[in-house]
């Protein structure tokens, strides 16, 4: 699969972000992608699981924020994560290099070996392992169930086969009892189709001045 073409741009926290013209759509909020990143998948996500044993599950790898942010937050709060991602369409090494999320040495490193990857396993540290997929959701067919997932594809406007019920349906399955899914998106189709499968769903206050955010739960 081809790395999309894409234009890099600064968002306005001065985090970069990209842009994709084929879906006239950008990668992260232009208000901030850094921003929107730890409000959503850290702060409202992994920050709030108890257990310190954490599988995690990522739809959309994208530009590696994410599972960077995750990586720092694991080493900071001494978890062991082991990070699962889907990318079906791999960055090119000049675009992934030039994103300066990482600043130290040491997470430049993490952050290139992340991307270098594209399908396979790696052991990062003692303490997080991660595990890559160059396939779609549609595609994937673990043998394992996940205690939380970040859903992070392209908006339900642009791409609405990811949001699919079928989709979210297999997000269920694929959470522990009590697992969440935490999301940027908040629209009203998606909230109700979530409660439809069989979610218990949570409206939050979204990130960089999005209104809101969505957690949702499998309570069984």
């Amino acid at each position: 699969m081809n790395s999309p073409k894409v234009r890099l741009f600064t968002t306005q926290d001065g985090s970069s972000s990209l842009y994709l013209p084929e879906l006239d759509e950008t990668y992260h909020s232009t208000r901030g992608a850094l921003g929107e990143s730890i409000h959503v998948y850290i702060e409202n996500g992994i920050n709030t699981l108890t257990n310190t044993d954490i599988k995690l599950l990522e739809v959309g790898f994208g530009t590696g924020l994410n599972a960077l942010l995750t990586y720092q937050f694991a080493k900071k709060k001494q978890l062991n994560v082991r990070y699962h991602t889907l990318e079906p369409f791999p960055l090119s090494k000049e675009i992934y290099e030039n994103l300066g999320y990482a600043g130290a040495e040491e997470e430049r490193e993490v952050f290139h070996r992340m991307h270098v990857l594209t399908e396979g396993n790696l052991s990062i540290s003692p303490f997080f392992e991660f595990h890559r997929y160059q396939k779609t959701l549609e595609d994937f067919f673990p043998k394992q169930t996940f205690d939380i997932i970040y859903f992070d594809a392209f908006a339900p406007s642009r791409q609405p086969e990811i949001w699919s019920k079928e989709n979210l349906s297999k997000c269920l399955d694929l959470l522990n009892p009590g697992g969440i899914m935490v999301t940027y998106c908040a629209q009203g189709q998606f909230k109700r189709d979530l409660a439809a499968i069989g979610f218990q769903v949570e409206v939050l206050p979204g990130g960089m001045g999005k209104k809101e955010m969505v957690r949702a739960r499998r309570l069984e």
